[in-house]
């Protein structure tokens, strides 16, 4: 089914040409459905905006310190000369950043999984079919296929095997009406297993769909916004137009475009969740505001359901774009210039049924009984530029908002940035006083008695200034004073915010290359037991990650995919797990552990219950090597023992050495001989010996310039 087709379907989408969005509608007749849709998104966007004004101002101030910029609130005195900001904020920010990342992507592969349920529902976790004898029977004693001929290769399904068969694919239809649930009990017996083949097949398409709309990219962008204001969002998966290069036999550039399911990451400044909402499970809606060119807008019309006629009117209507106030603060230009920009607003959420109703908007019937229908709309200038029913079953908005640190209270989540926002401030103020005061007392303050001094000079001073004084005057005319110096103070002072904004983060100095630690970090056990503490505070963000938008986001691909992928080999009871705590552990450790473990499992009374494919795989990916690459299958793993098995019986191993005799020594050497250890073993024995005379050749205090006389 080609993805075109996908979106086309009557039962997920308002018809155009049935509703009353006519675009042939007479000229000057107000159309009252458009009308009431716009309001309606615009008063749902209003009312997300004023809701979010208190967040808005937290995401400035942290994005001030992150640049190291003194927002307006900030009045410099007279006296106070420097204006250093110290960039601790940035530097957590990174730092935090940079430990995310490492971790979920430290497979180097989206940190996705599918895997068969414990029970599969649907698809057979595993069956068999006794192959000697029935094949025997089907075939009227021809000859029988192998058990080697019928094993599933790597990535083969049952499908699959029929396919390679070929001409034996009439010979092998009547065993495959005898599959039986449950793996074989003897050698004759193969083993499929469709629930595991089904759940790597839909991993594999997932993770292609994931690939081309560079999710990677569009995660690590989200992990920054996370890490820096408290909240990372993505979008997905959504329809899109990806353009593909061609070129024609005669060199002529023509692209082509193919609509996937793409993903993409929402910055947290163009998204407006429903305020009534403390999580995205409890949001009735979500706009996401777009500032797009003349060209993106034309792009639209590419798009499954876009109305190309509303988007030429608003084109036609002339630029709408206007800047917030948080974006003329956050811009580093001193004039504000025009933007050449379209707003369009893109709405996710419910809508009452009476108002598509009250404008002879098609309902399909299965949906009539419903109060509320879920729909997305897109509009701009007063047009709208797209309404179709949500096309998921069930419904759902495909945003995910992820907090760095869960608040209760709000959607939106708290970052490094608030969390050392006062710190911040404590560390420039007293590096500020710091840099005063060493300039300070590093000049003298002078003091003039204007009246031992001939009146009208210049009290200005300057090295090789002279000064008139009176004739007789008593006294000193010129003082100088030297001002104390605090700078040691101050700085101390600065350590101590420091260690505050530490401890305010759970990102300590150590954890991103400071030096100079003190304390317990001198120590090697010291040092493990800080890095583990700081490991602490990532695991929980890690974890937030998975739940709020790995999870979903890998749910919502899989149901996609159940949906509209008609691939049977693909679909099954199966459960989309995340993957990024998985990673926490560092990978040396987590190799020890493997190996250990593994050790355990030789007991050949405990081997039966190890899965040894998986430990395999696993000592593979912590030690950063692609478990495809260097692991082999169930089946391969089988051929490799066969062989090895061969190659031990046609090449035995050399024959053991001699046997001690009755003195310690091999049979038939000299009693009373004892045996060296050649091979560093331990296994041979020390005599006493005679300890050499001084002056003799075997005296170890010789000098070597000649023999004691």
């Amino acid at each position: 089914m080609e993805e075109d087709d996908i979106y086309e379907s009557d039962e997920l989408y308002i018809d155009e040409e049935s509703s009353s969005y006519a675009e042939d509608s007479k000229e000057g007749e107000q159309d009252l459905t458009v009308g009431t849709i716009t309001n309606f998104v615009q008063e749902r966007f209003s009312k997300a905006e004023k809701a979010r004004y208190s967040d808005e101002q937290r995401w400035i101030k942290g994005y001030q310190n992150y640049r190291g910029i003194y927002g307006p609130d900030v009045q410099f005195t007279s006296t106070e000369k420097s204006k250093i900001f110290v960039k601790v904020t940035k530097t957590k920010v990174l730092a935090a950043y940079g430990q995310i990342v490492d971790v979920l992507f430290g497979s180097h592969k989206f940190p996705i999984s599918i895997n068969p349920t414990s029970l599969p529902d649907g698809v057979a976790e595993s069956v068999h079919f006794e192959t000697n004898p029935q094949i025997k029977e089907a075939t009227g004693g021809e000859p029988e296929l192998t058990p080697e001929d019928t094993k599933l290769r790597p990535g083969e399904t049952v499908i699959d095997l029929r396919e390679r068969l070929g001409g034996m694919k009439s010979k092998l239809a009547p065993v495959m009406d005898d599959l039986k649930d449950g793996p074989g009990t003897t050698p004759s017996q193969v083993t499929f297993h469709p629930a595991l083949v089904a759940s790597k097949k839909m991993e594999k398409k997932i993770h292609d769909q994931l690939e081309e709309s560079n999710a990677k990219k569009q995660l690590r962008t989200a992990a920054f916004e996370c890490a820096l204001f408290g909240t990372g969002v993505m979008k997905g998966p959504f329809a899109l137009d990806k353009e593909y290069p061609n070129w024609d036999d005669d060199g002529t550039y023509n692209p082509v475009f193919k609509t996937i399911p793409q993903t993409s990451s929402v910055s947290i400044w163009n998204f407006y969740p429903d305020p009534d909402a403390n999580n995205m499970d409890e949001a009735e809606y979500v706009i996401e505001r777009h500032k797009m060119s003349r060209s993106q807008m034309r792009a639209l019309k590419r798009r499954p359901f876009f109305r190309s006629n509303s988007i030429d009117t608003a084109i036609d209507m002339g630029e709408s774009y206007t800047k917030e106030w948080w974006e003329q603060v956050m811009e580093d230009a001193d004039q504000e210039t025009k933007s050449e920009r379209f707003n369009v607003l893109e709405f996710w959420g419910y809508v009452d049924i009476d108002i598509l109703e009250d404008h002879d908007i098609e309902i399909p019937k299965e949906l009539k009984d419903q109060e509320q229908l879920a729909v997305n709309i897109w509009i701009c200038n007063g047009e709208v530029l797209r309404l179709v029913m949500n096309p998921f079953t069930p419904a759902i908005l495909p945003y995910y908002a992820v907090p760095f640190e869960v608040n209760p209270y709000s959607l939106f989540g708290i970052g490094i940035a608030e969390n050392m926002d006062d710190t911040q401030t404590l560390m420039n103020g007293f590096m500020r006083m710091s840099v005063d005061n060493a300039a300070l007392s590093g000049n003298l303050i002078i003091e003039v008695d204007e009246t031992n001094l001939v009146p009208g000079q210049d009290m200005s001073i300057y090295p090789g200034k002279v000064f008139r004084r009176q004739g007789g005057a008593p006294g000193q005319s010129i003082f100088g004073t030297k001002f104390p110096n605090v700078s040691n103070e101050n700085m101390q002072m600065f350590d101590k915010a420091r260690v505050l904004a530490d401890e305010s983060t759970g990102f300590p100095s150590f954890a991103h290359g400071q030096t100079g630690v003190s304390g317990v970090g001198r120590t090697a056990s010291g040092i493990s037991m800080l890095m583990s503490a700081a490991n602490g505070s990532i695991r929980t963000v890690v974890k937030n990650i998975d739940d709020y938008l790995l999870s979903p986001l890998g749910k919502s691909f899989f149901s996609f995919n159940m949906q509209f992928d008609f691939d049977p080999e693909i679909k099954g009871d199966l459960e989309v797990k995340a993957e990024g705590t998985q990673s926490l552990m560092a990978n040396e450790v987590r190799s020890q552990r493997l190996m250990q473990f593994l050790g355990v499992v030789q007991n050949p009374a405990l081997a039966p219950f190890a899965k040894m494919d998986y430990i395999i795989r696993e000592i593979a990916s912590s030690m950063d090597l692609d478990p495809d690459k260097v692991a082999n299958s169930m089946t391969d793993a089988a051929i490799q023992a066969e062989i090895l098995k061969k190659f031990q019986a046609e090449n035995p191993p050399p024959p053991a050495p001699p046997q001690a005799g009755p003195q310690g020594g091999p049979q038939g050497a000299p009693a009373g001989v004892q045996v060296q250890d050649t091979q560093g073993s331990g296994g041979g024995q020390m005599g006493t010996g005679t300890a050499p005379t001084p002056g003799e050749p075997g005296f170890s205090a010789n000098t070597g310039q000649g023999q004691a006389q």
